[in-house]
């Protein structure tokens, strides 16, 4: 794959600055440098790779470690002086052991949870993976697909009701019941949010291709 460096503008010492970010949850993950040669070696690996500011020279991550990032994507801004790359990585993205650099918080105004979605279906995972006795989860799956359909078109039953009676939090109440339910469902179809999320971008692309026609 040839890649444009030429598109890139790198700053009086040939570096340029690149976002790492967890390519399912969003995370930002880290913040690293690299010159032409690391940004090459990144793309033909599949791995990122930066140049050491303070030793001087390139690096790979999870080379030690083994926290390796797996480069999905690979964006520029406006300006072609900073990079976006998305990865799935194996591991914790900084030293620490946490899994993003960003852990520490400076200033926070009535934040959300935007990963919770993603914490509770690693959750529901190592249920499965690992029963707890007296575990909602785990009385789920020792149940069986039967038993999550019907708590399933309970709950959505339930957001109907909600909705009818124009009961807003009744509604957020059953919704998030709805997709806890759903949630359990997917894990023992062995059906991913990345699935769900590449149908619904097709289906995207697709209505706006036909939009343009």
């Amino acid at each position: 794959m040839q890649v444009e460096i030429d598109k890139l503008t790198f700053d009086e010492n040939g570096l340029i600055p690149a976002i790492i970010q967890d390519s399912t949850t969003g995370d930002v993950l880290m913040l690293g440098y690299m010159n032409q040669e690391s940004l090459t070696k990144t793309v033909e690996t599949n791995e990122t790779w930066f140049f050491s500011r303070s030793r001087q020279t390139l690096w790979n991550k999870g080379a030690t470690s083994g926290n390796k990032q797996a480069v999905r994507n690979i964006s520029f801004d406006c300006d072609a002086d900073s990079l976006l790359i998305q990865v799935d990585p194996k591991g914790p993205a900084c030293h620490t052991g946490e899994q993003s650099c960003f852990y520490q918080n400076l200033y926070a105004n009535d934040p959300i949870e935007r990963n919770v979605v993603h914490e509770i279906t690693n959750k529901i995972k190592e249920r499965r993976e690992n029963p707890v006795d007296g575990s909602y989860t785990t009385y789920l799956f020792n149940e069986g697909i039967d038993k999550v359909l019907k708590k399933v078109g309970e709950e959505a039953s339930e957001v109907i009701i909600g909705a009818k009676n124009n009961d807003k939090q009744e509604v957020v109440w059953e919704i998030s019941d709805l997709t806890y339910h759903t949630l359990v469902l997917m894990e023992i179809l062995g059906v991913s949010i990345n699935d769900i999320k590449q149908e619904l971008y097709g289906r995207h692309v697709q209505k706006e291709a036909n939009q343009r026609e």
